[in-house]
């Protein structure tokens, strides 16, 4: 009997051996090994040594070998995809990667995000080509004293990934490196499992979980796109082998850095966590198990990006955790220029100051400033939509030049989108329709009012000003 199970052990031992193998590298800058450069097959971490070599043990499973490039060196990019992370190939054991010392001082920087693109066909291409590309690279032109990068937070394509090749066309006149989010609409479907539903992605973007450093900030990219393998569904979660992934990279931070994480589908949509139910509205745009994220997140000063929802709405978790949940560039699906909350299309800029991070929302086709909009109802209401509204904003107006105070903040619908999707048949798209939004505020002004003057003031004390004449 002891030598049967002496003989069982063998076999296991020699079936994980079997599944198991090696693989070695170096990182290299001018030419030389850096050292301390985290290396990582999606499972198994490891750094580099005084010469820049490496040597990680990978599985089966494994798809690529990537580092986390370290701040103040860049890796190389072609046609704007970073080139972080190899392919793992059956017959290759030894993969070199090459780093760059920046020219540009990391410790300032600029971040450019941008999400649910999602162009179906060519003709939406060249329209986000010629809008909102055009109105990206305007606002570089005006930063080009700061190290800039990009980020997709998914949904670049409408389940056309034949799109994806030309968008990198597209994408390549930037000249900018855009770290990339996979969405929902961007995995392939009708495959058996949620790992067969990436792997077109991959092979145009690489992996779909990763970091990077620039200046102070740790940036992790994550996919919480779960495909059910079924049709086209999927639920907003996080699986164990993504968890235990963020738990070893997060292992190399310190506490009290500043971390962005980035994905797809928003962890909440409100302060108030969305009780559970098993419907596609909560588990198809919200993080069913966010806690665990959150737990991992605690001690540093964390900001979630993500998407999804065509909408613009930030949530302050807590004093150490943000969320930015980033209206689409394709507005309504490019059939409005507004989103269905009444955002005009555009994205978000982030301006980071060695650990002080501050950001706006960038309007295509307007300026800077316009942060804001004004229109009376026909009941004389006069509403203010402020899409970028989070509760360290006031909103504040003036009859006649005296101050009078708060604008009252409610839900409802903005009534311009309203008017405009009334009739839905117009449109190419079924679904597209008004939404209920919070960063809605109103006031009925007094009689004989002449002018009536609203000030917008954001977290980070920049006014905004408009004026109605009666």
């Amino acid at each position: 009997m002891r030598k049967f199970y002496l003989l069982i052990s063998f076999l296991l031992v020699g079936s994980t051996l079997f599944a198991q193998r090696t693989i070695k590298g170096k990182v290299i800058v001018n030419g030389k090994g850096m050292v301390d450069v985290v290396v990582s097959s999606g499972y198994q971490f490891t750094k580099t040594d005084k010469k820049g070599n490496f040597k990680l043990a990978i599985n089966e499973g494994n798809k690529f070998v990537q580092i986390t490039s370290p701040s103040g060196y860049l890796v190389e990019s072609t046609n704007s995809i970073p080139r972080f992370y190899h392919h793992i190939i059956d017959s290759i054991n030894t993969y070199t990667f090459f780093l760059h010392k920046n020219p540009k001082d990391e410790t300032r920087h600029k971040l450019i995000v941008q999400t649910d693109i999602q162009v179906a066909n060519t003709e939406e291409l060249t329209i986000y080509k010629n809008k909102v590309l055009l109105d990206i690279k305007a606002t570089l032109g005006l930063q080009q004293e700061h190290y800039t990068l990009g980020l997709d937070l998914g949904d670049i394509v409408g389940d056309n990934p034949q799109l994806f090749e030309p968008y990198i066309d597209v994408m390549h006149t930037l000249d900018l490196p855009f770290y990339r989010v996979i969405g929902n609409h961007d995995m392939n479907y009708w495959g058996r499992t949620f790992e067969t539903s990436e792997s077109r992605f991959q092979s145009y973007f690489g992996p779909t979980v990763y970091s990077f450093n620039k200046g102070n900030v740790h940036y992790v990219v994550l996919n919480n796109n779960f495909y059910i393998g079924r049709d086209y569904f999927y639920v907003g979660y996080i699986d164990e082998n993504t968890f235990k992934w963020l738990e070893r990279d997060l292992s190399y931070v310190p506490k009290g850095n500043t971390v962005f994480v980035m994905l797809h589908i928003p962890t909440q949509l409100t302060t108030k966590q969305t009780p559970f139910a098993y419907n596609s509205s909560v588990m198809g745009r919200t993080t069913i198990n966010a806690s665990p994220l959150y737990r991992l997140l605690e001690g540093y000063n964390a900001h979630i990006l993500s998407g999804h929802t065509h909408q613009s709405f930030n949530i302050e978790h807590n004093k150490t955790l943000f969320e930015h949940n980033i209206a689409a560039a394709s507005g309504s699906w490019w059939q409005l220029d507004l989103c269905t909350d009444g955002t005009p299309r555009g994205y978000r800029v982030f301006d980071i100051d060695s650990t002080n991070v501050s950001w706006y929302y960038k309007s295509v086709g307007k300026d800077k400033d316009y942060q804001f909009r004004l229109f009376r109802d026909d009941s004389g209401t006069v509403i203010a939509n402020v899409w970028n509204y989070d509760p360290q904003w006031k909103v504040e107006y003036y009859e006649d030049g005296k101050y009078i105070g708060e604008m009252e903040q409610f839900e409802g619908i903005d009534p311009i989108v309203a008017n405009l999707t009334k009739d839905r048949s117009r449109f190419k798209y079924s679904w597209i329709a008004a939404s209920n939004t919070a960063h809605l505020f109103r006031i009925i002004p007094s009689e004989n009012v002449k002018t009536l003057e609203v000030k917008v003031t954001d977290r980070f004390g920049n006014i905004y000003n408009e004026l109605l004449n009666f």
